[in-house]
């Protein structure tokens, strides 16, 4: 008797995954409560879009070229239907009001 294959869950849609690089400015200084509960906000607004939250980076050093006018900050894993709707989730990040830039990467897929 041939083994059987596990059936293909019908219905179900893998969304692609995206990262956020969160680039503060130079002098930022991280951690008032106001900044804290904004970006909580928005994390909760993400709801099931996040898959990591990510971190904060305190120590940073870089090999060949760097940005300027800001630093390596942070980041997160989110999943979104393509790179626009990536983008649209990245706008309301906070860190935006404060000078931060924020860049969104499409992850390779692993088959």
């Amino acid at each position: 008797m041939p083994a059987l294959e596990p059936a293909e869950p019908k219905g179900l849609i893998e969304m692609a995954k995206f990262v956020f690089i969160y680039r503060p400015p130079k002098n930022y200084a991280p951690g008032s409560d106001d900044a804290t509960a904004a970006w909580m906000t928005w994390f909760g607004a993400l709801g099931a879009n996040i898959v990591d939250p990510g971190d904060q980076v305190f120590e940073r050093t870089a090999v060949g070229g760097v940005v300027a006018d800001s630093d390596l900050g942070g980041y997160s894993v989110i999943t979104a239907d393509d790179l626009a709707s990536a983008r649209e989730l990245a706008n309301g990040c906070p860190g935006l009001q404060e000078g931060f830039i924020v860049e969104v990467g499409k992850l390779a897929e692993r088959s």
